[in-house]
């Protein structure tokens, strides 16, 4: 009841409290022992410090913490402040390198290495021009090269002398540097310490407390791993090559990579069969889809879409259709725009059809949900130009080894999405539909599935801009449509055909897009 009592007296916010939590009355003694249990060490000193914290309703509160002002990131890692740790040891390595850069470090060395090069070309143009005087010949031509680049060794010696002239002044500079941070960490150690202390009271077993010795030594062992270093680094003029450069081993990559590469081939000697039974399934879709578009004629098939354009999403998203048809068709992409619905059609339709099926089981499923993850993280992250590698090595060229690409980075929305909308059905309703005789297969056709419709249509949409997307990468492994447009545009540097083929890409995107967002907005109220 004391635990109680004391979380519902003490104020739960500090420094920027307001007026109206500053009125409410606390227990003091509670509080005291709450942070006397928290500080473990010098609890009376903190005990002032928070109190002073708790009071401040504006501003910054103006307490001062010794300890964290000369330990400075010990004392953070000791007390478990971690946030506050990294934020000043960065700064501090700042301050540091200034004040190794002034006192040993080999200030303008570059500019007096260079002049001693320039000094010692120039001898040897002399040298010449006095061989040339010994023979009779003209070595006026070597002494003026011989004192021209004397006039520039003496301004590099200016320069280096400039340069470490300035030593005196980083050395201060980086002294100001390191008491302003200093007294910066005493002044905010209290209020960021004060910070976790209120952590600490709503979640005591996730929160550091006290004084923590290992905590401590692995704050010293990170501070001697990263500044010494880090200083070396940029306060001395010859760093060994192994500091600035990892020193990796050439024969490593090389041996790796001939092993993948083996590995690649053998597998697609291996499954040639399989891979030529889905780029064979794959291209009978696509077939398929290019045989309607492309083979009917173009005005019944500009008159279907904009006829579902109306009915889907009303007659304004019928008139852009048009228009956007109308620009395709009279600068004459009208073929190849429909190769790339074609395209992106096959892709969505094999996204949708696999998708949602993994969906709804990984929505209904945590264990392969959680096995499934690292898998789609994998084909949202990795860049397209990776996997058309292995796309190329096992299925070849074309469109339908782009369709598989595409596939590959545009299934992952409706999958996750689908999942979220099928785990966002509360169960109250599941046990409603049970409790009336439901099977598990009609509470999902007749309750989960409707209820998780608008996500999973989230998705559909997703899916298909993601397709579009991939248009213009798929035309690298041979891929037709607009993206070939626009890859021989980059490649002739052609702006005025590359602006038209993008346009023409952006307004089939558009028109897909408009068309399924109306349709489901149109079920939705109907609904």
């Amino acid at each position: 009841m004391a635990d109680e009592a004391l979380h519902m007296n003490a104020p739960t916010t500090s420094g920027a409290a307001t007026a109206a939590v500053a009125d409410i009355e606390v227990n003091r003694d509670e509080l005291d022992a709450s942070i006397e249990q928290f500080v473990v060490k010098n609890p009376g000193y903190y005990q002032q410090a928070f109190h002073k914290i708790h009071d401040t309703t504006s501003g910054i509160p103006m307490t001062f913490n010794t300890a964290a002002a000369l330990l400075g990131p010990l004392w953070s890692a000791a007390r478990g402040v971690w946030g506050l740790f990294w934020g000043f040891l960065i700064l501090e390595i700042i301050a540091w390198v200034q004040i190794g850069r002034g006192t040993w470090g080999e200030l303008g060395a570059a500019d007096l290495q260079r002049a001693l090069e320039q000094e010692s070309r120039a001898q040897d143009f002399f040298d010449r021009a006095a061989a040339a005087i010994a023979n009779g010949d003209d070595g006026s031509r070597f002494e003026t090269l011989g004192n021209n680049l004397m006039l520039a060794a003496e301004r590099s010696r200016a320069a280096a002398d400039a340069a470490a002239a300035d030593g005196f002044m980083i050395l201060v500079s980086g002294l100001a540097l390191l008491a302003i941070l200093r007294i910066g960490q005493g002044i905010w150690s209290n209020i960021a310490y004060e910070k976790q202390y209120s952590d600490w009271r709503v979640k005591p077993d996730e929160t550091p407390s006290g004084i923590d010795n290992m905590s401590a030594l692995f704050g010293g062992l990170l501070v001697l791993a990263v500044m010494p270093l880090t200083i070396y680094r940029f306060t001395v003029e010859n760093v060994p090559d192994y500091l600035t450069a990892f020193p990796a081993n050439s024969d490593t990559y090389s041996n790796t990579a001939r092993w993948l590469e083996g590995q690649i081939d053998s597998a697609a000697a291996a499954g040639s069969g399989t891979f030529d039974g889905i780029v064979l399934a794959v291209r009978s879709v696509l077939d398929t889809v290019s045989l309607a578009l492309m083979g009917t004629p173009w005005p019944v098939v500009m008159i279907v879409i904009c006829v579902i354009a109306w009915r889907s999403a009303g007659p304004r998203v019928a008139i852009f259709t048009a228009a956007a048809l109308a620009y395709i068709a009279f600068l004459g992409y009208w073929e190849i725009a429909m190769e790339t619905v074609a395209l992106v059609g096959a892709a969505v339709v094999l996204c949708v059809v696999i998708g949602i099926p993994l969906g709804i089981w990984f929505g209904k499923s945590e264990r392969a949900y959680k096995f499934a993850e690292p898998v789609l993280d994998l084909m949202q992250t990795l860049p397209a130009f990776v996997y058309l590698i292995p796309i190329i090595a096992f299925f070849g060229t074309g469109n339908p080894p782009g369709i598989l690409a595409t596939i590959i980075f545009g299934m992952p929305p409706v999958v996750r999405l689908t999942a979220l909308g099928v785990r966002g059905v509360p169960d109250s309703i599941k046990e409603a539909a049970s409790a009336f005789g439901a099977s598990g297969r009609q509470i999902l056709r007749d309750v989960e599935i409707p209820l998780a419709l608008p996500s999973i249509m989230t998705g559909v949409n997703q899916t298909i801009l993601m397709c579009l997307s991939m248009v213009v990468i798929i035309s690298l492994i041979g891929g037709g449509g607009l993206g070939q447009v626009i890859l021989e545009a980059l490649q002739f540097a052609a702006k005025g055909p590359g602006l038209l083929g993008g346009f023409a890409i952006l307004f089939v995107a558009m028109v897909i897009d408009r068309i399924v967002q109306g349709a489901f907005r149109r079920s939705d109220l109907k609904n």
